[in-house]
This record gives structure tokens, C-alpha cells and sequence, in this order.
């Protein structure tokens, strides 16, 4: 999936309502174990957030510098959260189903 399209992320941060943040982004930014955080979570759930608790002004350009470490999409940022998408290579690993396009 190479880009979300606006429907796709409104659907995406609909389902991410209701997930606590898996990783928070502390005094330390983000380093090797960050990455390998978020990676191993995005393996696990394809739809995760991540939470900053320190480089809140940078927290755009942090999002931005994640999503391409993990070779994921950027969902959107709510307040201090960051919600990140990585579809399952597997087609049966796969637990985020969007719904059929109505054209």
C-alpha cells in the first residue's frame, strides 16, 4: 500500500480510537531500540500509537523521520499522538480490513 487516501485514514484513526500508545518517546528521542519498538509492534498490530512525552515541538518532524525508519504511514498526530499504519505483508496476518469502496 503506498499511500492512504483521506477515507482510508479516517477509517484507520477510527479504528485506532480505542488502542493505548504501545511506545512513548521520552528524554531519550528516538534511537535504535525506538525503532526496533515501533517495528516489532507494527509486525505484531499493523495500527499502533505512539506517544510523546518530551520533543513535543518536534513531534512533526519526529513522525515523519519514524514512518520512514519503519516503513510505515503516517495516520495522523492527535494532540501529543502519533498513529502509525504498516499493512502485514501476509495477506493472513493482515488485521486491519478496509471496508469495500463504494464507487
Amino acid at each position: 500500500m503506498n499511500n492512504l487516501s483521506n477515507s482510508d485514514r479516517k477509517y484507520l484513526r477510527s479504528q485506532a480510537h480505542h488502542l493505548e500508545p504501545v511506545v512513548l518517546i521520552g528524554k531519550n528521542g528516538i534511537t535504535e531500540g525506538t525503532i526496533e519498538s515501533v517495528n516489532r509492534a507494527l509486525e505484531a498490530r499493523e495500527l499502533i500509537k505512539i506517544k510523546f512525552r518530551e520533543f513535543k515541538d518536534e513531534k512533526l518532524k519526529l513522525s515523519e523521520k519514524i514512518a520512514e525508519l519503519t516503513n510505515s504511514k503516517v495516520v495522523g498526530i492527535i494532540g501529543h499522538t502519533l498513529i502509525l499504519f504498516r499493512q502485514n505483508s501476509d495477506s493472513e496476518k493482515q488485521q486491519v480490513h478496509f471496508p469495500a469502496k463504494n464507487n
